[in-house]
């Protein structure tokens, strides 16, 4: 899968919204399935309304993909997001550090 390329503000995007650690939480338990949102209620302890704002802010930054069946949400991890944010990473990786010449 080909990570694709995005803008500074969207790459910002994708990592503000991983600086929040009940967003790590939902991102981990996201990984192994798609749930909907009264699983992560009572996996996480909390609210519907506080974990609907934070599903927004992931859903918002492209991370994870929201599906309606019947009343009930699912939601699920956007892998393509998330290969996009680690080659970004991966290329300040491989880069090599020269030091600057002195400039006085």
């Amino acid at each position: 899968m080909q990570a694709l390329v995005q803008s500074p503000v969207e790459i910002w995007q994708g990592f503000r919204a991983l600086s929040d650690p009940l967003r790590i939480r939902i991102v981990e338990l996201l990984q192994s399935k798609e749930l909907c949102v009264c699983e992560l209620c009572e996996a996480l302890d909390t609210s519907q309304s506080k974990l609907s704002f934070h599903l927004k802010n992931l859903k918002d930054a492209n991370l994870v993909i929201a599906r309606q069946q019947g009343r009930w949400m699912y939601y699920r991890l956007n892998v393509q997001q998330f290969a996009t944010l680690e080659s970004y990473l991966s290329d300040y990786k491989n880069s090599q550090f020269t030091p600057a010449e002195p400039c006085c």
